[in-house]
């Protein structure tokens, strides 16, 4: 049956009508919603930001944060350690290895509106680089620093450096800042001091409050070049105790746990968490004393077989780690020889015996729980061979001060995560004479003599193998004993992804221009 005209201009009346209503209702509901809820981020942080400044301080815990407001001529890929563009397209290196060049991309404007410019770059690096700041080493073998054009930014070496890509796209490696900041606020101190709670960067974000011990806020920067975040604020928190933490997340306060969320309690998590994973560079390591039991060989091969990782990984980490094939991560090569510990426990149990009474001390570098679990675990394998074990947790900054303290533990069990992704980073961090994470001093020149020769080359195969005899004779020596390689776990609420987590950085720094909902 057909209607009529009139009946049918009646129903599309009708019709438009209840689209009228339904829409107002609709818009009342949205209305009621919170504003934006979904595009703010809750972030703790388990340790406070000393400063902001990208030049001036070896941040931890923050350097997520400052790696979003700064950004530096490359960076490592997430999830990998492959090196990208950030704010260089592309770059050249010359045949003789001394010469560096790299070119900028387009339209790129500074929080404060300045245009980025090859001169900015040659600027920041300077300062980097000349002004005495805490982590200018990242361009000491760099000779000069020139911009040909507006474009275009140069870098002569002193000497060969197959490194320094990795050293530029280091966490820590130089970014760049606004040059016009940086003359407004010098006061003869290369601006160090504004810099500590002020920043001026060409990141995805930009730095909106800065209230230490409390909370640090960041926003989301409008003219960003590339692509925007997904959210629009991050709202960082101090948040020292881990318990704490737990507690806020289940109660829905903050959206992740970045890390030390206990493994035994992964399989009861409430339904609305969800766990990210990563392989990363945090090695657990042990270093030796000088002038302890384990000088000798019988003594420290007994005590490899009774700590041998393989036999207490998966109570400390279950599946969130791997064994270390080298005393270079797992991440930075595969070695073609990996160390290998004793498995002989009853040829253990005899050495022992023989020797007597053998105790041994561990410092443990922080009381951050995972210590503590390797730690216990170790020294109940100890126990089995009759060594007598005990460990004690070392206060802040005190594994920096064991050299030559008589009474300094026979072992520390530390984490030895470089600065960057190259091995010659790794044993120039914790394994050479002069180096700052070589806790108890050891030197081995013939070790040592291998690194410097590795460092210089340009043939990949052959520094690789140079790097992995040296790091056989550290262990073969004693002095540096690699155990397990972690995975970096967060755990969050449910839904979000690409958290962006990069192998050198330190556990639980996801990158907030990546991560979405």
């Amino acid at each position: 049956m057909q209607s009529s005209s009139g009946d049918q201009s009646a129903m599309r009346a009708v019709a438009r009508l209840r689209t009228r209503v339904l829409g107002a209702a609709l818009g009342l509901w949205v209305l009621a919603l919170p504003v934006h809820a979904e595009e703010v981020l809750r972030f703790p942080l388990s340790g406070d930001i000393g400063t902001f400044d990208p030049d001036n301080g070896f941040e931890i815990a923050g350097i997520g944060a400052i790696n979003s407001v700064y950004e530096g001529l490359v960076e490592y890929e997430p999830g990998s350690t492959r090196i990208v563009g950030s704010l260089a397209k592309k770059w050249d290196i010359s045949e003789d290895g001394l010469t560096y060049t790299f070119h900028l991309v387009d339209g790129v404007r500074f929080h404060d509106g300045t245009p980025l410019s090859a001169g900015a770059v040659v600027k920041s690096f300077e300062r980097r680089r000349d002004r005495g700041l805490v982590l200018s080493y990242f361009l000491g073998n760099v000779k000069e620093i020139r911009a040909p054009d507006d474009k275009t930014i140069v870098l002569i070496l002193h000497a060969p450096q197959p490194s320094l890509l990795d050293s530029l796209a280091s966490p820590w490696g130089p970014k760049v800042i606004s040059p016009a900041a940086l003359d407004a606020h010098d006061d003869g101190n290369s601006a160090t001091e504004w810099l500590n709670d002020h920043a001026v960067g060409t990141g995805p974000f930009k730095l909106a409050e800065f209230r230490p011990s409390e909370r640090y806020t960041l926003e989301r920067s409008e003219d960003y070049w590339g692509d925007a975040p997904f959210f629009s604020r991050v709202e960082i928190s101090v948040v020292p105790d881990l318990s704490q933490q737990i507690l806020k997340l289940k109660a829905g306060e903050i959206d992740v746990v970045p890390k030390n969320y206990p493994i035994a309690q992964f399989g009861s998590l409430p339904q609305g968490l969800e766990i990210t994973a990563q392989p990363s560079m945090t090695q657990f390591s042990l270093f030796t004393k000088p002038g302890s039991p384990l000088d000798d060989p019988e003594i420290r091969g007994a005590v490899l077989a009774a700590i041998n990782p393989a036999l207490w990984i998966k109570d400390a980490f279950g599946t969130y780690a791997s064994i270390s094939q080298s005393p270079y991560q797992n991440m930075m090569f595969k070695p073609k020889r990996p160390i290998v510990f004793p498995s002989d426990f009853e040829a253990a149990k005899a050495a022992i015996a023989k020797h007597g009474e053998v105790t041994l001390t561990i410092g443990l570098f922080s009381a951050a729980p995972s210590y503590g679990r390797i730690s216990d675990l170790m020294m109940a394998q100890l126990a089995r061979i009759g060594v007598k074990a005990t460990s004690r947790i070392l206060p802040q900054g005190a594994a920096f001060a064991l050299k030559d303290k008589a009474d300094a533990p026979d072992l520390l069990l530390a984490i030895s995560s470089p600065d960057a992704a190259d091995p010659d980073n790794q044993a120039g961090a914790f394994f050479t004479k002069d180096a700052p994470g070589n806790f108890y001093g050891r030197v081995l020149p013939e070790a040592d003599a291998l690194v410097k020769k590795a460092s210089t080359l340009t043939d990949l195969a052959a520094r690789t193998a140079l790097y992995e005899e040296s790091g056989h004779l550290y262990f073969n020596a004693g002095y540096f004993i690699p155990l397990v390689d972690a995975d970096d776990v967060v755990v969050h609420v449910r839904g979000l992804k690409e958290l962006g987590l990069r192998p050198v950085y330190p556990p639980g720094n996801i990158d907030f221009a990546t991560v979405r909902k």
